[in-house]
């Protein structure tokens, strides 16, 4: 297996393993210590089915059912993301994934299914740890113990996901299910005791504990700030390729540059842990 790094933050392209075929112990270990050290692994010319990707992401642990999204016939593991089908706006802006739980996704593997032909489509990644690490050490102390709300309604409002009585139905059973959560603004990664920001565009809302307006502006820096480029890498999808992510220490973004040409991707979300950040135990 060999991985060539795409950036000195984040994303490495692994070659020399079939996804379609269940990993060898060794396989395993060697993808989990690159994603831990890469933050999100690109296979390419990979021929898996939903089934087959499904078994993979299992690899790593428990899986997650999306509240709201639909799913592969047979797989309910496997959202399908059809931008023919779906308003995926809220894919279309910097965020982790499913942080309106108290326990947020640990990974999630991605494949390709329609791409527009026009091109686009492209997905980005950012890098928490470089984010965090690229701060003052005046701005780490002032954000090491703050806490901040992450919000089901900032990515799914009622309007674009309760169109129908079916939708809204689940919408509504998803925000009784789903209320505000609070989650640490800069998290410790379980495996490699890194600092990184946890807050994002798509689900934190607000800073918890200090004025409101001081809080706004604090979290628009920080959103703003890691998102830079120099702490994302931007991935141009081809047919076969697989991305697998760490969703506890990067945020992504997928560019909806392509409408009104159909793009289909399928993702399975591996289930993680709750956040704590600094001082605080995991």
């Amino acid at each position: 297996m060999k991985a060539t790094p795409l950036s000195p933050a984040i994303g490495a392209i692994v070659e020399g393993v079939d996804l379609s075929v269940p990993l060898t112990p060794a396989q395993k270990e060697d993808i989990h210590q690159l994603l831990l050290r890469h933050q999100v692994l690109f296979f390419r010319k990979q021929k898996i089915t939903p089934a087959q990707q499904r078994d993979f992401a299992r690899h790593f642990g428990k899986l997650h059912l999306h509240p709201i999204f639909p799913t592969v016939p047979d797989v309910p593991e496997a959202i399908v993301l059809d931008t023919a089908k779906n308003d995926l706006r809220d894919n279309a802006l910097w965020h982790t994934d499913v942080t309106f739980q108290q326990e947020p996704p640990m990974g999630a593997v991605l494949t390709s299914r329609l791409l527009p032909e026009t091109g686009g489509g492209d997905t980005l990644w950012a890098s928490g740890t470089a984010a965090y690490n690229a701060l003052s050490e005046g701005m780490k102390q002032r954000i090491d113990t703050l806490t901040a709300q992450h919000d089901f309604l900032r990515s799914f409002p009622v309007s674009r996901y309760g169109r129908t009585e079916e939708e809204l139905k689940k919408w509504a059973e998803t925000r009784n299910n789903f209320p505000p959560v609070t989650h640490p603004v800069v998290r410790i990664h379980p495996e490699t005791g890194a600092k990184g920001l946890f807050v994002s565009e798509g689900f934190t809302t607000e800073i918890n504990d200090v004025d409101p307006e001081e809080g706004a502006a604090l979290l628009a820096y920080l959103i703003r700030h890691a998102t830079k480029p120099e702490f994302s890498i931007r991935w141009r999808w081809e047919e076969g390729d697989v991305a697998f992510w760490d969703n506890r220490i990067t945020q992504h973004y997928a560019v909806n540059d392509y409408l009104p040409a159909r793009r289909i991707m399928n993702r399975i979300t591996i289930i993680g842990d709750r956040p704590y950040g600094p001082g605080q135990k995991g």
